[in-house]
């Protein structure tokens, strides 16, 4: 698994009307940037604008603004894209840094409501979140393409090796047909040779016998046109039988393709659109609630003492501390200044908290509905254009077949008219014999000239009919030694379907393996640097389990996540991700976002890595993940509060002012 190099960079952002921002620029060189700064003054806004201008669907107007913009300057290039508030929905527009920000948005940009985050924090399916930048239903549609053409090239061989077996046959029959070609031609010599003498006998009745030579020479040549029309026949017809046959096996396909309409593909789309509203909207919901109870939190536990002097200075008498802290029980709530249970605020915070992984979770099953009718659009635009192509070649059969059937009628007349005409002929023939004849009573042959003349007629169609079976047979013959040629080039063209086959059937497997590799080796690494007490390992396994489809038994792959901890007298034991705290979930989860950041290399795809709402960890461990995290891209943005700021190093850049 390759990782990314390290390069130096830098990059310029410029966000108007982009969540509580009014407008900003700031300026970064590859490495960390700290965004230092208590809540409520928009670090995460600027995260918003981003991953909007990198591809991102999930940034929010500004809530008095109807329009907003977000400018990237990266490497002598520059991404722009707007905010329009349309219906009551934020649309989005312009030219980001990503055509699709699927891989981003789950392993890149890792914020708060980060599905690749929430996944381990929820107790989510892993292997679900690895795998969704795979589309499986493309990596089947391949194996079924592929393993078409390997069963058409089986097949083909397979009647190469038929063909192969028929070769002797085929050129014995050339043989034969020779020999019966040259025995003809020794017949047709012979009764031209019999004409000729009778012509010598004859002579003396030579103006009536050109009367009956020119009979004669016309009734070959309309017997001639006669054949030919035949065989045009027996062509015609074989044709029409093969694109009738044709026609019903593709309306019987056509019968089985549903007529998708184009109504069928705009409800989607407007349902798409529909669940997008819901998901920013509900996206806004969460970003509010996280602000919101972040305050509450840090009000609760004195982070902001200013502003409790100042409704303590308000209150009447008392000192500050009698009035904020009367008892450890109570407290002046900062909205109302009146005196509360802290009970009852911290109760209130958890309803909060529960209502955020609500919304959480609603936004999830949005984003999941959200890929499902995607696919589903996806297939309803693969059938209209099969149906399209099938309705296409039908009509072109039918106007084949039309033509072809107009050209049979024509060839059946022409038939019948020189059926017609060469009964007429040899009638007219032998009444001009006949009275040759009479005319000459001495003329003791045993054969007519007419009969003569009919013979090496019925000998040169002989003839022409065993010559044009001598050139089939000696066309199938170069036809089957052309295709046999053919055979090592089929048989290479196999071999490299079969090596596509095993590595398409692979992909998943490969890609869930170097996901619990990467998981495991990064897992172990961050918890020496952490150094969490009582946790001796956190580790993915994969699993396979035999579970029913329908009426189908298949085997499906899970991630199933273990935590192994120590007692105080070293004795070790299996727990369960319910009992990590809050902190070691979230480094849990981060983790596991960049497994699929390394598994997926998304570093190829864009160079930024965004982190926020990492308080739940002490100041050292959210430097150490900082610097962690910082090999790993090129540019690493992250949000944090002043006192965990002040915990990473120096060297990195830090943006206060926003």
């Amino acid at each position: 698994m390759s990782t990314p190099e390290s390069v130096t960079r830098e990059a310029r952002l410029h966000a108007r009307n982009v969540g509580g921002i009014d407008e900003t620029t700031v300026e970064l060189e590859s490495g960390v940037t700290v965004l230092a700064g208590r809540n409520a003054t928009n670090r995460t806004s600027l995260l918003q604008a981003f991953m909007a201008a990198l591809g991102g669907e999930y940034a929010s107007l500004k809530a008095d603004a109807e329009e907003g913009s977000v400018e990237l300057e990266l490497d002598d290039e520059t991404y722009r894209r707007t905010l329009r508030r349309s219906g009551g929905r934020t649309v989005m527009g312009g030219e980001p840094y990503l055509e699709a920000a699927e891989l981003a948005d789950l392993f890149a940009f890792l914020l708060e409501a980060n599905p690749a985050r929430r996944a381990v924090t929820t107790g989510g399916e892993l292997r679900e979140i690895m795998l969704r930048p795979v589309d499986t239903d493309e990596i089947e549609a391949d194996i079924t393409r592929l393993t078409a053409e390997k069963d058409q090239i089986n097949e083909k061989l397979g009647r190469l090796e038929s063909l192969q077996g028929e070769l002797p046959q085929l050129e014995h029959k050339r043989s034969d047909l020779e020999e019966r070609i040259e025995a003809k031609r020794d017949e047709l010599e012979a009764a031209k040779a019999a004409i000729e003498d009778a012509e010598t006998n004859v002579e003396r009745q030579r103006d009536d016998r050109s009367e009956l030579e020119e009979k004669l020479s016309e009734l070959r040549e309309r017997r001639s046109e006669l054949e030919d029309v035949r065989f045009d026949l027996e062509t015609e017809r074989e044709s029409l039988a093969a694109l009738r046959n044709e026609r019903e096996e593709l309306e019987a396909e056509r019968e089985e393709i549903p007529d998708v309409e184009s109504l069928d593909r705009e409800a989607v789309d407007g349902r798409i659109d529909e669940l997008q509203q819901q998901s920013q909207e509900v996206d806004s919901v969460v970003s509010q609630l996280r602000s919101i109870v972040q305050f509450n939190e840090e009000m609760l536990e004195g982070s902001h003492p200013e502003i409790r002097e100042v409704l303590a200075d308000e209150a009447s008498g008392g000192t500050v501390t009698d009035q904020l802290l009367a008892t450890e029980e109570t407290v002046r709530c900062w909205t109302c200044g009146t005196e509360v249970q802290r009970a009852d605020i911290e109760q209130t915070l958890d309803r909060l908290r529960s209502f955020q992984e609500r919304k959480l979770s609603e936004r999830d099953e949005l984003e999941e509905e959200i890929r499902s009718l995607r696919s589903d659009r996806r297939e309803l635009e693969q059938t209209r254009q099969k149906r399209e192509r099938i309705q296409r070649r039908l009509a072109d059969i039918t106007s084949e077949i039309d033509r072809r059937e107009t050209r049979l009628e024509e060839l059946t007349e022409r038939r019948d008219e020189l059926g017609a005409e060469i009964e007429r002929l040899e009638d007219e023939a032998a009444e001009l014999e006949d009275e040759s004849e009479s005319d000459d009573e001495d003329d003791g042959e045993d054969e007519s000239l007419l009969d003569l003349n009919r013979r090496a007629n019925e000998l040169e169609f002989s003839l022409g009919r065993l010559e044009r079976d001598l050139e089939t047979t000696i066309e199938e013959i170069d036809e089957i030694e052309s295709e046999l040629e053919e055979r090592e080039r089929l048989e290479t063209r196999r071999d490299e379907i079969r090596e596509q086959l095993e590595e398409l059937r692979t992909r998943i497997e490969r890609i869930e393996r170097e996901a619990v590799e990467s998981f495991n080796e990064h897992m172990d690494a961050v918890l020496e640097v952490l150094e969490y007490d009582n946790i001796d390992r956190i580790w993915i396994e994969r699993v396979s389990e035999t579970v029913r489809e329908g009426r189908r038994t298949v085997e499906q792959t899970t991630f199933d996540l273990h935590i192994v901890r120590s007692t105080e007298d070293g004795r070790t034991y299996e727990d369960t991700i319910d009992h990590l705290s809050e902190s070691e979930r979230e480094v849990t989860g981060l983790i596991f976002a960049l497994a699929g950041y390394l598994v997926h290399e998304v570093y190829d795809e864009v160079p930024f890595m965004l982190l926020d709402s990492l308080e739940a960890l002490d100041s050292n461990r959210i430097a150490a993940i900082v610097e962690y995290f910082e090999e790993y891209t090129d540019f690493l943005v992250v949000a944090l509060l002043p006192e965990d700021a002040e915990a990473i190093d120096d060297r990195h850049d830090r943006i206060t002012e926003i």
